[in-house]
């Protein structure tokens, strides 16, 4: 099976900065859609940014002007650069990717990462 493994998350300082990693691993054809979702106790799932396989990114409102997503040549690798984080920031932030297979379907599947705990506070 495919996965997604996130890294970079801590705690942070309001105002500071923080960037998240995620790869993916597994035998696939290609990644199309990557994102960032984040999750805050109590609170929904909340979509953070986005990127195409061809670089068009997509932002949610209430980080747009932060945050910017970005992807690696290989495209098998997506970051979130973070930038003047808040308090409200706070969240487990999730990798989520559509696969293409190699075979066994025209679509494509979508797998998610663990999650890494980003905190801001001070």
């Amino acid at each position: 099976q495919v996965q997604l493994v996130e890294s970079g998350g801590g705690l942070v300082q309001p105002g500071g900065s923080l960037r998240l990693s995620c790869a993916a691993s597994g035998s696939f054809y290609r990644i199309d859609n990557m994102r960032w979702y984040r999750q805050a106790p109590g609170k929904q799932r909340e979509l953070v940014a986005l990127i195409t396989s061809v670089g068009t990114t997509t932002y949610g409102s209430s980080v747009k002007g932060r945050f910017t997503i970005s992807r690696d040549n290989s495209k098998t690798t997506v970051y979130l650069q973070m930038t003047r984080l808040q308090a409200e920031d706070t969240a487990v932030y999730y990798c989520n990717a559509d696969i293409v297979p190699y075979s066994g379907t025209n679509g494509v599947v979508g797998y998610w990462g663990q999650g890494t705990q980003v905190t801001v506070s001070s």
